[in-house]
């Protein structure tokens, strides 16, 4: 008989883990008599990271007692008691193999429906006091699964667990979670499973992803990892000559480089991004390519900064015929293949990746409608203002707005800037912009976090606005309380006798130690923005540009990343490398 053993539940908890504050809900606990279950939760019961669990689609986690007994015998424990792995209904029956995603099943009297397999995260192994244990749960095929409250009622320990209807494809729960995490991902299993209704949204994303991604080349996780780009063209530096030197504003300088062997440069898409190694100390920074590359050189430009050594480096050292080192283009910011409107956005030297956009697009003569919207303090620190006219000119429908929010007395409205003030929400709602074109953001994060919910007050669909942040990506910790920020800086103690670390955006050269278990561990000891969950190889979500070096992992992804990335939270150097973080 298939019957419900333990009715679990347990509000959110803040407990110390590594050093940090946790909220977690992961600590549930039998409960005796009967429970109402409700649209999203169970009375009593609670999330601590709604983001990650909970809500209609993860209103009730299910486990079995049958994987408790395989987990006993596996971890060599006698400890483990219903509640374990934060489920909240433990249940004879129901194995991973066996339930489908669509099932339906009546328990006590309410009705569930099965939408997804457990998504596991770093919380269960705190739980566990077992680090990997995301990972073993789906190296395993023992994840678990979710259920949506069809009609809601009363349940409790005891009660049997009826089938009422089958789901569609009859893909099990444990087909489906080894389909996301585990390679190869065949096409046709892609296909069965978006057919399916019950699955949960996030879960046919990540598989529509994985199907557009096996219609062209491309290696890694799209349904896990960042926005599909194409593999950079070679690996670490080359060495590039300074051609040209151009001053094009009072605070922008732009840099020609050419490859120093003579050979041809790897064609960039528009809007990516170069690492670049500068001066004797080797500083290592990010730069947007600020055109459209020919078959001889790449252009990009910098902005000099307050406190800025690499841009004062460029600014005021570095010469023409000097040499500095080059990775291959990279990032999944640049433009699309369509023939929808074009809306570029960008504020001060946000303005460089766009740039190369709007340089393609004249290289194409294309027709589509092209709107160049761009915002800086006044005409002095206004680069590229002749050169975006003439590329404009050549454009059959284009349109342009430029904000000087704080012009000179010699600036003319009307002719150097079209109004005073910043480009935000309340400008694009004058625009008449076009709802259906893709849009291209790039600036500072105020900025950028403006005009996205600008955008998508204005009916903007999510997916049709692209965003590149210069310097450091916002950071993912689940859970982790919040606490003031700090700028990224060296490990406390001494240097460690490793291989050198460089943290490219955040400008950091640090000395790896052997009591770091991973390179996240050493840019969390450093205060370098990251984005995590799981910690084992498994969620992706710390996947990073890996620009340099090589590394080793342990444990072993279970699917690696793309190429030219690298997953930060179970790798550890071999030899000097350079992360794209």
């Amino acid at each position: 008989m298939t019957r419900l053993l333990s009715v679990n539940i347990g509000l959110p908890r803040d407990v110390v883990w590594q050093g940090r504050t946790v909220h977690t809900g992961i600590w549930k606990a039998p409960v005796t008599g009967p429970r109402r279950v409700r649209r999203l939760n169970i009375d009593g019961d609670g999330q601590g990271d709604t983001a990650g669990h909970g809500g209609e689609q993860r209103a009730v986690y299910v486990y079995q007692d049958e994987s408790y007994r395989y987990w006993q015998q596996h971890l060599g424990r006698s400890n483990l008691v219903h509640g374990q792995f934060g489920e909240n209904f433990t249940v004879e029956g129901l194995a991973d193999a066996e339930v489908c995603i669509g099932d339906r099943y009546k328990i006590g009297s309410a009705l569930f429906e099965v939408t997804q397999p457990r998504v596991t995260c770093y919380r269960l192994g705190i739980r566990m006091k077992e680090p990997d244990m995301a990972a073993l749960l789906v190296k395993h095929g023992r994840p678990g699964f979710y259920l949506r409250v069809i009609e809601e009622g009363d349940v409790e320990a005891g009660d049997e667990i009826t089938q009422v209807a089958s789901g569609p494809e009859s893909m099990s729960v444990f087909e489906i979670n080894a389909l996301l995490y585990l390679p190869p991902h065949p096409r046709d299993l892609l296909e069965r499973a978006l057919k399916i209704p019950a699955l949960s949204h996030g879960w046919h994303r990540s598989f529509a992803a994985l199907l557009a991604q096996k219609d062209k080349p491309a290696t890694g996780n799209a349904g896990l990892g960042p926005a599909a780009s194409p593999p950079p063209t070679w690996r670490g530096f080359r060495p590039f000559r300074v051609s040209r030197k151009i001053a094009e504003s009072s605070n922008v300088t732009s840099l020609i480089l050419e490859p120093a062997d003579g050979q041809p440069v790897a064609t960039a898409l528009p809007g990516q991004f170069v690492i670049v190694r500068l001066g004797p100390s080797a500083m290592t920074r990010s730069y947007s390519l600020s055109r459209r590359t020919d078959a001889a050189s790449y252009r990009i430009s910098v902005k000099r900064e307050a406190h800025g050594a690499a841009s004062f480096y460029v600014a005021d050292e570095l010469r023409t015929g000097d040499i500095v080192q080059l990775g291959a283009p990279r990032g999944s910011f640049a433009l699309r293949q369509d023939t929808r409107p074009v809306v570029l956005l960008s504020a001060g030297i946000g303005v460089t990746p766009v740039l190369a956009m709007l340089h393609a697009l004249a290289a194409e003569a294309s027709t589509q409608d092209v709107w160049w919207l761009h915002g800086t303090r006044n005409g002095r620190e206004h680069p590229f203002a002749t050169e975006v006219r003439g590329l404009l000119a050549g454009l059959a429908h284009h349109h342009s707005h430029v904000c000087f929010s704080a012009p000179d007395r010699t600036d003319r409205l009307g002719t150097d800037y079209d109004s005073a003030g910043h480009l935000d929400q309340r400008l694009l709602q004058t625009l008449n912009l076009p709802r259906d074109g893709d849009f291209y953001l790039c600036g500072p994060a105020a900025f950028m976090n403006d005009l996205s919910a600008g955008l998508a007050a204005l009916g903007v669909a999510p997916d049709r606005i692209h965003t590149e942040l210069f310097g450091s990506r916002p950071s993912l910790t689940p859970g982790i309380a919040a606490v003031p920020k700090v700028a990224a800086h060296r490990p406390v103690g001494a240097p460690g006798p490793g291989p050198m670390v460089s943290f490219a955006r955040s400008g950091l050269n640090v000395q790896w130690a052997p009591s770091y278990a991973s390179l996240l561990e050493l840019a969390e000891a450093c205060d370098v923005p990251v984005r995590w969950s799981c910690r084992t190889g498994v969620c992706h979500n710390c996947e990073s540009g890996l620009v340099a070096g090589d590394v080793s992992y342990a444990p072993d992804p279970l699917d690696p990343p793309a190429d030219g990335n690298v997953l930060i939270c179970c790798a550890r150097p071999q030899g000097d490398i350079v992360i794209d973080l």
